[in-house]
């Protein structure tokens, strides 16, 4: 395989989070990568999400987790779970405290586009090539070649695809996959911080559920805004994409009769964004010659356990680690990479899918039980195989 003397030639196909954070850790270990999005800027559509602390951990260690927190609001309670229609407290776990104990590191809530804005600092400017639109990626024999808008022909060394659940990398890999329809759709919406109500400004990680729905809420970019992501049953006009939009009306039909407090909420929301959840299977691998995935192009799940991103972010890490330690055989590096990444992720898939029965159970005998169960569980020391994880921890046990 030809080299560059920095190293293989690597392209990353989408400048997203997963996207970035691979550039910004093959940087960690010396590698030099182009980053092609086809968006003009760097923007990054969507809302809110939570960074625990297995990803949190490894902001901080690409030096930018002082600026990630700088917009970021530590949470200090987490998994509170209310009952939909009077708010009743069900279980709440105090992340303040436990998650720097247990973990090592808080829990964050953020907008999308500060953590996108952290981990762009940690890539070199001239790595990011914006406005690129790819248009195929074919293989000749193990090599692969991307083909751009413009005319551009790219055949990289290693290339990894990042370009999110609807990717061209993983249709040349894999072939197409087909999505079923789950039945659920997802809306999201920010709220500013000086219409909502007292309880939604709290630094709290808030999930209210009931009968086929349920609406989480935390505060984000500094407590300027809550955000809101809601779920219900899938209509004929949800599509799987970040940039539907719905109208507050149609979400407040879907909480009516829910408890004021919550409705007020969300009436204080702006346009409300709809997509539909689809339904996919964890893959048997994602490597293909020279080429692999990361991120939802590789591992889309629901965002019941909230690891998208995270996942994504390990991601990155984990491939940076292997190629560093293998450096002259990229596609054992990649082999290496996807081995010790698809349990991990395809249980995390597998999970996050449960939870959405459990999450819309109607009320009755089987929802009193889930309430009780959820009342003496204690998630933040059950999900310790998610936030405990290190990369580094993982790559050097695989040896």
């Amino acid at each position: 395989m030809m080299t560059t003397e920095a190293g293989p030639r690597i392209a990353i196909l989408g400048g997203g989070i997963g996207g970035l954070a691979a550039a910004a850790f093959l940087r960690d270990k010396g590698f030099h990568s182009d980053v092609y999005e086809q968006a003009a800027a760097l923007t990054e559509v969507g809302a809110g999400l939570v960074i625990a602390p297995n990803a949190a951990r490894l902001v901080r260690r690409l030096g930018v987790l002082d600026r990630f927190v700088e917009r970021a609001v530590q949470m200090e309670i987490g998994w509170e779970f209310r009952r939909w229609e009077n708010g009743t407290v069900l279980s709440a776990e105090n992340l303040r405290d436990g998650c720097k104990r247990l973990y090592g590191e808080h829990t964050y809530a953020a907008h999308r586009a500060d953590l996108l804005n952290a981990l762009r600092s940690a890539v070199p400017e001239d790595s990011l090539h914006l406005g690129r639109r790819c248009v195929s990626v074919e293989f000749a024999g193990d090599q692969a070649v991307l083909r751009f808008e413009d005319g551009e022909t790219v055949r990289p060394d290693i290339l990894i695809g990042a370009d999110g659940v609807h990717s061209r990398v993983r249709s040349a890999i894999v072939g197409p996959t087909q999505a079923r329809e789950s039945g659920i759709c997802a809306f999201r919406a920010l709220v500013p911080a000086r219409k909502a109500p007292e309880f939604a400004r709290r630094r709290a990680q808030t999930l209210w559920i009931g009968p086929d729905h349920h609406l989480v809420h935390y505060p984000v970019s500094g407590g300027e805004y809550v955000n809101l992501v809601a779920f219900a049953p899938a209509g004929a006009s949800s599509v799987e994409s970040w940039t539907a939009t719905a109208t507050l009306e149609e979400l407040l039909d879907e909480f009516d009769g829910w408890d004021p407090r919550l409705v007020e909420l969300i009436r204080s929301a702006d346009t409300p964004g709809r997509w539909a959840l689809l339904d996919r299977e964890p893959l048997d691998h994602w490597n293909r010659g020279n080429a692999t995935l990361l991120g939802d192009a590789a591992h889309p799940m629901f965002p019941f356990f909230a690891q998208g991103a995270a996942q994504a972010i390990e991601d990155g890490a984990v491939l940076a680690l292997c190629l560093a330690e293998d450096p002259n055989s990229p596609s054992a590096a990649l082999g290496r990479y996807e081995g010790l990444r698809r349990r991990r992720t395809a249980r995390l898939q597998e999970v996050s899918h449960g939870r959405s029965h459990l999450n819309h159970l109607p009320d009755g005998p089987e929802q009193q039980a889930r309430d009780l169960a959820y009342s003496q569980a204690d998630p933040l020391r059950a999900n310790g195989w998610i936030y405990e994880y290190d990369p580094e921890v993982a790559v050097s046990a695989s040896v």
